[in-house]
């Protein structure tokens, strides 16, 4: 392994550990206390804590070690291993949480504040771990599985994962608006994993005119890590052959592809802006059914007569 995908991969791991606290802290401190239903794994061991009193780590970390032993042949070991890591910081982080907390929680008297807070909270964790290529598991690791092989946002699949589970929360807590409750925390949270997972995967394109394009089209390539396409144009006004540099890259190299545009040719005319999705090398996967596709017959030539 290069030192840069070494880098990259200890960048996912903290990112995953920033995350699981972000989404603990939302759980601890705001939901559990106000007995606000959640979706997932979290949601139903919240359930068995209200109805059974069986501590919510203890809960979550043994029915996750299942699911991740059925989603290992599915999303691979690369990902099991990392979402392995993220429900261990989610654990450690929500013990840590309940007892500093003694059991208590922020905002007991506004339980709608504290659904708001508390489910952006969770939204956000769930979309910077799947953004570091972990997850929370639960329905987390049921919506990656589905993302994997179909087009269906993240936020969409954990949002129908988990709308089953709040609303079998009734049954321990005999309230309604508490359900309701729960309901909003879903449509909050998907909305951050979707926001939060499209912004940090966006993607921009470039077209560079200039009469450099080669010294550009080369710093791109050595400095940014990207690949550059050099396009032959025209100027109507001036009828001038000229060579325009397109370029595809995140949104998070921009400022570092300006930099180089400017320290080879502060007068070059540059284009940007966003792309709904690039998929290929250096970017997403594409995804698509592995559903078999019978063969067409062939049709049977004629015979000839000698």
């Amino acid at each position: 392994m290069t030192r840069k995908k070494q880098l990259g991969e200890l960048y996912d791991y903290l990112l995953i550990a920033l995350a699981m606290f972000i989404g603990s802290a939302g759980w601890v401190l705001f939901l559990l206390p106000n007995h606000i239903t959640l979706g997932g794994l979290p949601g139903i061991s919240s359930v068995l804590y209200w109805g059974l009193g069986i501590p919510v780590t203890l809960s979550y970390l043994v029915i996750n070690l299942i699911l991740l032993g059925v989603a290992l042949k599915i999303l691979g070991w690369r990902f099991c291993i990392k979402t392995i890591w993220a429900v261990l910081t989610f654990t450690l982080s929500t013990s840590v949480l309940q007892n500093l907390m003694g059991g208590t929680g922020l905002l007991t008297d506004q339980p709608f504040m504290s659904t708001v807070i508390g489910g952006c909270f969770l939204g956000v964790g769930v979309g910077l771990g799947l953004s570091g290529n972990g997850s929370t598991g639960g329905s987390d690791v049921v919506a990656a599985m589905i993302n994997k092989y179909h087009d269906i946002s993240l936020g969409t699949g954990i949002l129908l994962c988990d709308i089953v589970i709040v609303t079998s929360s009734y049954l321990v807590l005999k309230d309604w608006n508490q359900v309701i409750y729960g309901y909003v925390v879903l449509i909050l949270s998907s909305i951050c994993v979707d926001h939060v997972v499209n912004r940090l995967r966006r993607s921009v394109q470039f077209f560079i005119i200039s009469n450099k394009y080669k010294e550009i089209s080369r710093a791109i390539n050595t400095t940014a890590d990207r690949g550059c396409t050099i396009l032959n144009g025209q100027g109507v006004y001036s009828g001038r052959e000229v060579r325009m540099l397109f370029v595809l890259a995140r949104q998070s190299e921009s400022s570092k592809i300006f930099s180089l545009i400017d320290d080879i040719d502060p007068g070059a005319f540059v284009s940007q802006s966003a792309v709904i999705g690039v998929y290929g090398l250096g970017f997403d996967k594409f995804k698509r059914s592995k559903k078999s596709v019978k063969p067409q017959p062939q049709p049977v030539a004629a015979p000839t007569e000698n």
